[in-house]
């Protein structure tokens, strides 16, 4: 028994030494890393929800030139009723600032073009600011679409 007695005896002297008789304590370390990582998680889902919008943005701005350019191409169209088609198929947000532009070809068979310009500040809200990405001083959306006239 003397040979477990020294070992114990060993093994509560090693634990002495390494942490003084007093217990470690480890408080706000979880609090502290998330003050300095939620920034960053903050302005990562701004990003992402900011392109997203973007991106969607992009996608209803060329289904609504090529909704357009198919009225556009049919005989008897106007240039009013065109831009009242390409907006009418925007959202109301979108639609809002947005300039249709229609070139148009003189005889069947010869292309026309439909094209719209939404201004980057209608399309998402300025998120990413405090970063340096600013809205406003970009360039502007535009989807353009072609077809033939009948």
């Amino acid at each position: 028994m003397r040979a477990s007695e020294e070992k114990n005896q060993t093994m509560n002297v090693q634990t002495l030494k390494l942490n003084d008789g007093k217990p470690k304590r480890r408080r706000g370390v979880m609090s502290m890393e998330l003050a300095m990582l939620l920034p960053i998680l903050m302005v990562i889902l701004a990003g992402m929800f900011e392109f997203s919008l973007l991106f969607y943005a992009r996608g209803d701005a060329i289904e609504a030139v090529r909704l357009g350019a198919r009225f556009a191409a049919m005989p008897g169209a106007t240039e009013e009723e065109v831009n009242e088609v390409v907006k009418r198929s925007l959202k109301p947000r979108l639609a809002a600032n947005a300039i249709v532009g229609v070139d148009w070809g003189e005889f069947t068979g010869e292309p026309v073009a439909v094209g719209v310009w939404i201004p980057s500040a209608d399309i998402a809200p300025n998120l990413l600011w405090p970063i340096g990405f600013d809205l406003d001083d970009q360039r502007p959306l535009y989807a353009e679409a072609h077809a033939v006239m009948e």
